[in-house]
């Protein structure tokens, strides 16, 4: 570069230093510095991705306030206690704290890689929640909506939904400008993470299916019930209709079910390969939280109502976020001991 709005910045782990201009990629001086990353141009589509990633998380903390839907008269909430909180302002929370790195313009790779893969996810989330707000009393089944166990007769929308489809509108809109100015985005390393990438894509790999065989069935659902048949005194296993599985969903449902599935396991694949390691931290992270929020609904589901229990792929899906989150963090610690 060699023009003084193309200046780079150089990054140490814990410090940060101007460079002169000209200076676009770390040089000689650098072979015994640690991790030490190097930021050149940074469009100012970096700060609009920030800006709509902050907004979408905003839209996502207001959306736990209100009423969420009224279905068959009852209104519905998203929150209900700790576990609903939680479950439903992790995403937002993350949301908040990357979009606030891009307004800053600080390590712009991280949060631009997380904001493509959480667009990416968005998709298909979305198109759920259009179903669960128009289409789904077309044909009408038992729902989970918000921990409660509901008959879809009729949904009236409340403003609830509302936020929280316009925070999954805006994070699509973040994840579409963060791909496009990725290219045009220079940040580079010294690579302290190629030796276990291929570590990482497997390991990402391996929770991404589990992920995705998890979310094919109800995080939380009905137990069998056991009665005594009056005419014989025999123990029967009596079946119950439980909440409809991801899959098993018509319409909008069932296309972002698949579109959410297939782009769960791309970007569990794609994520540890992305370079500079801080953009891998990022698509990482942001397949970790939202396998890590679908986990927590289901744990939500089941404790706040007595006719729903915990299910095996609910547990599948938390251990899996877990899972990611543990690649994340080894992600973002190899640069604690990079040569």
């Amino acid at each position: 570069m060699s023009t003084r709005d193309d200046r780079a910045r150089t990054v140490r782990t814990g410090s940060t230093a101007r460079r002169g201009a000209g200076a676009s990629a770390p040089d000689a001086s650098a072979a015994g510095a640690g991790d030490r990353v190097v930021i050149g141009t940074v469009p100012p589509a970096v700060r609009l991705c920030g800006l709509l990633l902050v907004l979408a998380g905003l839209a996502g903390v207001l959306a736990a306030v209100p009423t969420y839907l009224v279905v068959g008269g009852e209104e519905l909430r998203q929150v209900r206690g700790v576990g609903g909180a939680l479950a439903t302002l992790l995403g937002p929370a993350v949301h908040l704290a990357v979009g606030a790195t891009l307004l800053r313009l600080a390590v712009p790779k991280f949060g631009l890689a997380y904001a493509a893969v959480a667009g990416a996810l968005a998709v298909g989330e979305l198109l759920i929640e259009l179903y669960r707000g128009s289409s789904s009393t077309a044909r009408p089944g038992v729902e989970v909506l918000a921990g409660e166990r509901v008959l879809t007769s009729s949904v009236q929308l409340g403003a609830g939904w509302v936020l929280g489809v316009v925070a999954l509108v805006l994070t699509v809109l973040a994840g579409v400008v963060g791909a496009a100015a990725w290219g045009r985005t220079v940040m580079e390393d010294r690579g302290p993470l190629d030796p276990i990438r291929s570590v990482l894509a497997g390991a990402a790999v391996l929770l991404g299916v589990v992920a995705v065989l998890s979310l094919a069935l109800p995080a939380a659902d009905v137990p069998e019930q056991l009665r005594i048949d009056p005419a014989t005194g025999m123990r029967v296993v009596v079946m119950q209709e439980g909440p409809q599985a991801l899959l098993e969903r018509p319409g909008l449902a069932l296309l972002g079910g698949l579109l959410l599935a297939g782009t769960l396991l791309l970007c569990a694949v794609l994520a540890p390969s992305l370079r500079p390691r801080l953009a891998a931290v990022g698509g990482l992270l942001a397949v970790a939280v939202t396998v890590l929020r679908a986990g927590l609904a289901g744990v939500r589901d089941a404790a706040s109502s007595d006719e729903l229990v915990w299910t095996v792929p609910g547990a599948g899906l938390v251990l899996a976020g877990l899972g990611l989150l543990g690649l994340t963090a080894v992600a973002w610690r190899v640069r604690r001991t990079a040569a």
